[in-house]
């Protein structure tokens, strides 16, 4: 892995940028803030971060979506946290919204338990499978999550499953666009060797 990867973390507005910025330095690349079409067309890949409501993120995201649309064509893309959810075909946060479609499969919400609160917020384990974003990781490893909705989609998509409530893809893909729904920025060691792997993956 090289220091020379660079990597854009698309500004639309929601998400904690600056601590996914620190991750990504962390894990070796060169990382901007931007919502630059060129910028993003010209990076080695691309960061989507979230956190928020479905709606809002895609109303915000319209101005650029072909760019990353047209971006994700050509190299990756990790969505993380909203940003993830936004990349399957719809959510049904506060109503039935379409997303970008990059991964089939729908947004849903945590049915209500006794016992289990929603959100699901703090550590739990991901069982990863052998796609290049999870290298090394094995199963079990505890990530850090934040979140009231899943990603509802086929194993064919599936790269990382965790039990909260009920059995849910924690990690998605389709070709070029990849999506974890925990925040590897603040998941220790563990995240820090994520986005490592996708790095690596932009070479």
């Amino acid at each position: 892995m090289t220091a020379t990867s660079k990597i854009a973390v698309v500004d639309y507005g929601l998400g904690n940028l600056r601590s996914v910025v620190r991750g990504l330095e962390a894990a070796g690349c060169q990382p901007v803030i931007t919502a630059e079409p060129e910028l993003i067309a010209s990076a080695d890949g691309i960061v989507l971060p979230g956190v928020g409501a479905f709606a809002e993120g895609m109303e915000k995201l319209a101005p650029i979506r072909k760019i990353v649309e047209d971006a994700v064509q050509e190299k990756p893309l990790l969505g993380i946290c909203l940003g993830m959810q936004m990349l399957l075909e719809e959510s049904e946060e506060h109503g039935l919204h379409q997303g970008l479609g990059f991964v089939p499969g729908s947004v849903r919400r945590f049915a209500k338990i006794a016992g289990m609160k929603v959100p699901q917020m703090g550590w739990n384990t991901i069982t990863p499978t052998t796609h290049p974003l999870f290298a090394d990781i094995p199963a079990e490893t505890y990530v850090y999550f934040v979140h009231s909705y899943y990603a509802d989609t086929t194993p064919e998509f599936t790269i990382a499953t965790t039990e909260y409530i009920v059995s849910y893809a924690s990690a998605v893909a389709n070709k070029n666009a990849i999506g974890v729904q925990f925040h590897p920025e603040k998941s220790g060691p563990a995240g820090l060797a994520i986005l490592r792997n996708f790095v690596a993956m932009t070479e």
